[in-house]
């Protein structure tokens, strides 16, 4: 039996990003069989444009997130909401595995999107967002697998979320679904 391997996004910087904690959650809880590496990587990758997406000018930072993307079998994004959309760090990543058009990295892999925010709903409109992006961008998105968590600034005030029942309960479920839609055939 092969491993699964699934790349995690995060689309926060910030060092105490709940969405980071939220990721190193995820690592922990893989079960037997599935590897989840979170990418380190994203701040460094420059904003996409197609005059240095080209063979003699594609950053290495940007080559680094495509060999990274291209040597997994699924990917799952972690979201906060940044004025109501997907932050910017994780729609430039979105855009660079989109490309070349119709052969980019996300192409036909499973990918699904969770996340944690301040408000009240836990960042849905972000979450949808990016699955949007993402499925535009060749992705197999998982639309029926989310978790969103609102209130994170409350909820993980004093502990991590490896330390919170709940969500264990719910991020272990997550990622199974996300390793189990590895082995069912791409829809066309």
């Amino acid at each position: 039996m092969s491993t699964v391997r699934i790349l995690a996004l995060v689309g926060s910087l910030r060092s105490g990003s709940h969405n980071r904690q939220l990721a190193e959650a995820a690592v922990k809880l893989a079960p037997e069989g599935v590897e989840i590496e979170i990418f380190e990587g994203l701040a460094d990758i420059p904003f996409y444009n197609e005059d240095i997406d080209n063979p003699t000018d594609v950053p290495a930072s940007a080559v680094k997130f495509r060999e990274a993307a291209g040597a997994v079998d699924a990917f799952l994004l972690f979201s906060p909401e940044y004025n109501g959309t997907t932050p910017g760090v994780l729609k430039n990543a979105i855009d660079w595995a989109s490309r070349p058009m119709g052969s980019g990295v996300f192409v036909g892999k499973p990918l699904a999107v969770v996340g944690t925010a301040y408000g009240q709903f836990g960042g849905v409109w972000a979450q949808d967002e990016t699955r949007k992006a993402s499925g535009i961008a060749g992705a197999s998105v998982l639309e029926d697998v989310k978790l969103s968590v609102p209130e994170s600034v409350i909820r993980f005030a004093e502990r991590h979320p490896s330390d919170d029942s709940e969500i264990v309960e719910k991020l272990t479920v997550v990622v199974q679904q996300v390793a189990d839609a590895t082995k069912q055939p791409v829809e066309a």
